[in-house]
């Protein structure tokens, strides 16, 4: 080091025609290094070290916001701001900044014809030596106001990882007081160092997100294999609300609903959502999907795809970057976006066999104009993990209903093989000829279930009293073959007749799983069982009722759809469905279950 310091003051031609010697030249070299190089680099290893040590598992804006502090007393600058390009609306977003207050930065600028977009462009530094007549610069009242003149502009690159050899791009824009300023080589040369440790400190925090990623992935895989282990199986809600909460620290939501979507893809129901407390949508509700543009434009489409100043609009998932100003959003949804500082919704649907069948929606209480390529795969393997979870829930549905008719179908046989033994089968005939019937019309179920784990679905014209009075008879006789003599059958009125369009089979499984648990709820002290129907204000309804009352507390959970046990989901599922309402109620000592579905218009109705 001496040596070349040395030779470079040897060459120096002022000290050339003053005749310094060799001597002196190395006299004057030792003193420079010893006295201000040595101090110098220390410096500047101190300024590297100072940015190298920012925590990187804070929020990017805390990271950025320190990190312009610090280049800002290093270099002796007025302030410093870093932005970030955002490649889909290839805007540069405002993340950190230190010496000029966020309400007097724009939150985004253009990469074009803009000093920031030209470093972006051209991969290099750039030095303004004077940024009130430089036409690149848009914020001269801005610099006027903090007493900045003059900037140097310095490349950031921070390596994607999800996607290598892809670099994600920002600026570092450093302030200075002085006009006309000539900025040395050395200044610009420490801007660039401190950019690139700026970039190492990124780097290290997109590291921790995808350890912290792989090991969200890992806990939500590990819930729903725990959540299979319990014997009640699967249910898609509850695990929804457990596994929310591994989403809600790493993308920082405030909220989030799932959705059901109808068969005929004119319903959306809210199924569950997180936090309870706050939820915009109402649980269990049906709304309409062509009423509110947001849920249309997933299920429907009809939208360019792209990304605009207030939404962006892609294959997977619908961001609205503006909830007070989206196309999108409704009148009603704006004004509770507006009371709970909601700064973005990101809606994504889940899809199955090329047909959305869930949506989920998040509410973002940070402005969230650009979500992480990590939360966004996050939020992807939430999904399918959902989907996958959907799948098994519904397999676990009719697998639990195959019971009903296996049970009556073993004990009808049972029951059979009894009468089969009389000496006299012409007085058993008729009690035959009903077994007869009773298995057959359960081995058509039986199909029928079959024919449900493959997707297939009747829509029927039905008379919902033949229906019910029709399982109502067969559970009579599963009362009676089982033995159950604390349980007694009695009134079953019903006003004819109470015409619905659904599912015969889906229908079925409402009474079955409606009386199994009507029935399992007498006291085995004794009760009655009973059932009616009637139609009300353009509904038909059936209502199933049991000696026995529930506490208040227990009321409460089954109404709001938080009680554990499959046969209650399937009936809630089935009602909303079809577009119907349940309700749960007690009185005089007694429990009355009543769901309600859509008056049928067309007088057809098929009876067999």
């Amino acid at each position: 080091m001496i040596g070349k310091l040395q030779d470079f003051l040897a060459s120096v031609p002022d000290l050339q025609e003053r005749g310094v010697t060799r001597e002196c030249l190395a006299a004057l070299s030792g003193v420079i290094e010893d006295n201000f190089l040595a101090d110098f680099l220390a410096r500047i290893v101190a300024e590297i070290d100072e940015v190298i040590a920012i925590d990187p598992r804070g929020s990017l804006q805390d990271i950025l916001c320190r990190a312009a502090e610090l280049i800002v007393n290093d270099l002796d600058a007025t302030a410093a701001t870093i932005r970030l390009l955002d490649p889909r609306s290839f805007r540069l977003i405002s993340f950190g900044a230190h010496g000029l207050p966020e309400a007097e930065r724009k939150p985004s600028i253009p990469v074009e014809d803009t000093i920031a977009g030209a470093v972006i462009s051209e991969k290099r530094s750039i030095t303004v030596p004077d940024i009130l007549v430089d036409p690149r610069y848009h914020g001269k009242e801005t610099a006027v106001n903090h007493g900045i003149r003059s900037l140097i502009a310095v490349p950031i690159r921070i390596p994607t990882f999800l996607a290598p050899g892809r670099e994600d791009h920002g600026v570092l824009q450093i302030y200075f007081p002085e006009s006309g300023r000539d900025f040395s080589r050395l200044l610009i040369m420490r801007a660039e160092l401190l950019a690139r440790r700026v970039s190492h400190v990124l780097a290290l925090r997109k590291i921790n997100d995808l350890r912290e990623l792989n090991r969200r992935k890992e806990e939500i895989v590990n819930q729903i294999f725990i959540k299979l282990s319990y014997r009640e199986g699967v249910k898609l809600k509850d695990l929804f609300i457990l596994l929310i909460p591994e989403l809600e620290s790493f993308v920082h939501i405030q909220g989030c609903t799932l959705f059901a979507v109808s068969d005929d893809g004119r319903r959306i129901t809210a199924e569950a959502a997180y936090p309870l407390e706050s939820t915009y949508h109402e649980l269990h509700h049906a709304f309409t999907v062509d009423n509110h543009p947001y849920f249309h434009q997933l299920i429907n489409g009809g939208e360019a795809f792209g990304d605009f100043a207030d939404e962006r609009v892609d294959p997977g998932y619908l961001l609205i970057k503006k909830p007070l100003e989206s196309r999108f959003v409704t009148a009603d949804m704006r004004d509770y976006a507006r009371r709970h500082n909601i700064y973005t919704i990101l809606l994504v649907p889940l899809r199955i066999d090329d047909r959305v069948r869930h949506v989920l929606m998040f509410f973002a209480a940070d402005q969230k104009s650009l979500f992480r390529d990590e939360e966004i795969e996050l939020l992807t393997f939430f999904g399918k993990e959902i989907m996958k979870a959907s799948r098994l829930e519904f397999l676990g549905n009719v697998l639990h209903d195959f019971k009903n008719p296996a049970i009556a179908i073993t004990g009808f046989v049972n029951r059979l093989r009894r009468k089969l033994a009389s000496p006299d089968l012409e007085t058993v005939r008729p009690d035959l000829a009903r077994g007869v019937e009773i298995i057959l019309r359960e081995s058509n179920r039986l199909q029928d279930l079959a024919l449900a784990m493959t997707g297939d679905r009747r829509l029927e014209r039905l008379d919902l009293g033949k229906i019910a009075r029709s399982r109502y008879s067969l559970n009579e006789a599963v009362i009676e073959e089982a033995g159950l003599d604390h349980v007694t059958p009695t009134v079953v009125e019903f006003s004819d007749p109470l015409p619905v369009s659904c599912s015969r089979f889906g229908l079925e499984r409402v009474f079955d799983n409606l009386l199994h648990n009507a029935t399992k709820a007498v006291p085995v002290t004794g009760g009655e069982l009973g059932m009616r129907g009637y139609a009300r204000d353009g509904l038909v309804c059936i209502e199933v009722w049991n000696t026995g009352i529930i506490s208040a507390a227990r009321l409460d959970e089954l109404r709001t759809g938080r009680a554990s046990g499959r046969g209650l989901d399937i009936v809630s599922r089935f009602v909303h469905t079809y577009h119907g309402m349940m309700d749960i109620s007690v009185n005089d000592r007694r429990t009355f279950f009543t769901i309600c579905l859509p008056r049928e218009a067309d007088p057809v109705i098929a009876t067999d």
